[in-house]
């Protein structure tokens, strides 16, 4: 176990560094580079952009930038944004609590609708019901988050008023009540989407467990279905979902970008384009640089409760 949680901890601090560096370069290479947003100050000289590059470092080769920049991540330091003048780490952590509220919310329909999803299809398989079921699969899959965002606030917000337009709370009201309206459009939108990827997993994983000698044996002594989907199917099927959902939870938490814009949530991924939109670089590079670290972190976390959940990996 020592050793496999070391050879997979240096895999992902090389992918850390291709990270860093690809980031890195992709940004300088923008056009304007870091000193994009000084430029568009009114009444900016160019000498005046000199010595705010001169401050910055920006004036040192590219490489030398790379490495202090890196340098101070290590450190903690991941810059300052241009725009707020604040820590970018702190500026990050503050808007993380409201992404990790929808990706929750959203994790919990999305696996929910896709264990009744993938158990009914395997339990089912080739039965009219179990065709339904892929034909709902194949249509959430294909809408686009965007457009689902939309369809919600027009009719369950604008014409029903039964749920808020967006943002994290309403003025002057902190309640509990209060915040699950406005969490449940964007936990549905972001959810939704997600059911048949899970369906699936669940679906193949459940259906190779049916086919297995020991459930053919049950099901003859007379085993009730409940019971060997219970004590059965049903751990065998979950058990391969864990280093998925160490994949998937950290992409979903960092990656509903689109969610948070349509509905005004103050998360992580409304950050990114926020400081893209604004030329806040330190931000962005701050934002990509999280993400990656919440992705390979938790992904080697369940790479490491898989390889301890499962005997047949530890011989």
């Amino acid at each position: 176990m020592l050793a496999f949680a070391a050879r997979r901890a240096g895999v992902n601090a090389l992918l850390l560094l291709l990270v860093s560096l690809t980031g890195f370069m992709l940004l300088h290479a923008t056009p304007g580079g870091p000193l994009a947003q000084f430029s568009l100050s009114p009444g900016m000289t160019s000498e005046r952009l000199n010595q705010i590059a001169h401050s910055m470092g920006l004036d040192q080769p590219l490489w030398l930038q790379y490495v202090k920049w890196l340098g101070g991540l290590l450190k903690g330091d991941w810059g300052h944004s241009y725009r707020d003048h604040a820590p970018v780490l702190s500026i990050i952590i503050s808007h993380l609590g409201a992404t990790v509220e929808l990706g929750l919310a959203s994790l919990v329909i999305s696996f929910l609708g896709g264990l009744a999803m993938g158990l009914i299809g395997a339990l089912r398989a080739g039965e009219a019901i179990d065709a339904l079921c892929s034909l709902v699969g194949v249509i959430l899959l294909s809408l686009p988050t965007f457009w689902l965002g939309l369809v919600f606030i027009y009719f369950l917000s604008v014409r029903t008023g039964w749920f808020p337009a967006g943002g994290l709370m309403s003025p002057g009201h902190a309640s509990a009540t209060d915040r699950l309206r406005h969490l449940a459009l964007p936990a549905m939108t972001l959810g939704l989407v997600s059911i048949p990827v899970w369906g699936a997993y669940i679906r193949s994983f459940a259906g190779d467990t049916l086919n297995q000698d020991h459930i053919r044996t049950a099901r003859a002594l007379g085993v009730p279905g409940w019971r060997i989907v219970l004590r059965r199917v049903l751990p065998a099927a979950l058990l391969p979902l864990i280093p998925i959902a160490g994949v998937y939870l950290p992409t979903l938490l960092s990656g509903a970008l689109v969610t948070e814009t349509v509905f005004t949530w103050p998360g992580v991924g409304r950050l990114f384009l926020d400081s893209l939109q604004y030329r806040d670089y330190p931000v962005a590079l701050g934002v990509l640089m999280f993400s990656a670290v919440l992705v390979l972190m938790c992904s080697l976390a369940a790479e490491l409760l898989h390889h301890a959940a499962d005997p047949r990996l530890r011989t």
